[in-house]
């Protein structure tokens, strides 16, 4: 079977290696030139583990190619993926110009039977908006050709999306004919061996569902990050929280970490196209506007405890940033709260030194020269007045106390994300900060 991704993004190229590791010709197509020459040449655009290996060894295999011509894409081609950016509008809605344009080219370069895959997150009812597009260019092309739109979102967690797409915990697939559920099947045979389902649906259910699924997490995150802010209050403990209502089979113990709040390309994008949606069908959706709500406060709730420890002056302080990207195995920094933290702390007159293992490269396109930058953690401590720990890397799990303190003027650090534990942290001298935790020393 010939398939082709089109879209070299985060999903599109783990989506394209994934499916040529199993054998099938995959040809993988954009418009940016350079991307698609390095692409070529084994150089991957994204930091995401394993994913150059296979991309590497898929090439060498040729079952893996790409290229920035359409006609090329798709000639000869069965399943075509549409796998491009679907970025907010301003009013929150999905920007849906990228998956209509490829649509648009896809239709005009077809000669055959074809099933055209939406992979990108879109609201519900652009299947119908592509096939009528497909529609009508093939009518203005005198040409009578059948084709089927499916809707196929993808669950990838970014740090683990290999893992993820070749071991699924479930495939949507939302169709509308016999013939094109027969070569869904097909296409993702090898990664059911194991008893992972493929759930069939209607088309608008499938692309409600992929909202539906981060809204939820979202919500999970929020809520537990206010419950973070009533146990500081009430001198309860949020790790012990998260304990007690996560050994309920009911709830589970997935996403009830206290933290700064999401980021990333998903939850806050599709967050907000959810409410955009229900908006449009005369729905308030309520919770989901809280959820966004508690967010961005979050944030802010966590940058007061900087700002109050220093009371409100943070002239000639340098603050030391561990962790820039929105989660830890990634170089993302889109709505990473590394951002917000920064720019606040740089309002108040602070000197930054940032690190992180892979999100340098990112940071630099934000913050140019108005922040340092680091290749060791411990020498981004250096006359510092602080560290915040802003990602949850594993390598700022166990901390070298004796080492930091010949590096830092104050010794205090604030934990975004509860990794340390305080009595530890304060036996070594330290001043601790954390999220909704009880100290006891």
């Amino acid at each position: 079977m010939n398939i082709s991704v089109i879209g070299t993004g985060y999903v599109g190229l783990v989506t394209g290696a994934c499916f040529a590791e199993t054998g099938l010709q995959v040809t993988c197509m954009d418009v940016d030139e350079e991307k698609i020459n390095n692409l070529n040449n084994g150089i991957i655009p994204i930091y995401e583990p394993g994913l150059e290996i296979i991309v590497k060894k898929n090439i060498e295999k040729k079952t893996l190619f790409f290229t920035t011509s359409i006609s090329e894409a798709v000639k000869n081609c069965e399943v075509v993926f549409i796998a491009v950016g679907t970025p907010p509008n301003e009013d929150g809605s999905a920007d849906l110009k990228h998956v209509l344009k490829v649509a648009e080219d896809i239709a005009h370069n077809i000669n055959n039977y074809i099933v055209v895959v939406n992979k990108s997150t879109v609201p519900v009812g652009t299947a119908a908006k592509v096939k009528s597009l497909i529609q009508n260019i093939l009518n203005n092309r005198g040409l009578n050709l059948e084709f089927d739109v499916v809707s196929n979102p993808e669950f990838l967690k970014e740090g683990n999306a290999i893992e993820d797409f070749m071991r699924p915990d479930r495939i949507i697939i939302g169709v509308e004919s016999e013939r094109a559920k027969k070569i869904m099947e097909k296409l993702y045979h090898p990664f059911i061996l194991n008893n992972h389902p493929i759930i069939f649906m209607d088309i608008a259910s499938a692309e409600l569902t992929k909202y539906a699924a981060n809204a939820m997490l979202a919500t999970r995150i929020s809520f537990m990050n206010e419950i973070s802010r009533i146990c500081e209050l009430v001198g309860a403990d949020i790790n012990m929280v998260r304990k007690g209502i996560g050994s309920d089979p009911r709830i589970g113990n997935k996403f009830l970490y206290a933290g700064v709040g999401y980021g990333g390309s998903c939850f806050p994008k599709d967050v907000k196209a959810l409410i955009k949606t229900a908006k449009e069908y005369n729905y308030d959706f309520t919770i989901l506007k809280a959820v966004e709500n508690v967010n961005e406060t979050q944030k802010h709730f966590f940058i007061s405890k900087i700002l109050k420890h220093f009371n409100f002056s943070l002239s000639n302080k340098t603050i030391t940033i561990w962790g820039l990207s929105f989660k830890p195995n990634t170089d993302d920094m889109r709505e990473a709260p590394s951002i917000t933290i920064i720019n606040e702390l740089l309002k108040y007159g602070a000197k930054i030194n940032a690190y992180d293992p892979v999100a340098i490269k990112e940071c630099r396109k934000i913050f140019g020269n108005k922040i340092s930058y680091f290749d060791n953690k411990y020498e981004a401590l250096t006359n510092s007045n602080a560290l915040v720990l802003v990602t949850e890397w594993n390598e700022f799990r166990l901390l070298n106390f004796n080492l930091m303190k010949t590096k830092m003027k104050d010794f205090v650090i604030f934990d975004g994300r509860n990794i340390y534990e305080p009595e530890e942290v304060i036996e070594n001298g330290f001043v601790y900060y954390s999220i909704g935790r009880k100290i006891n020393v």
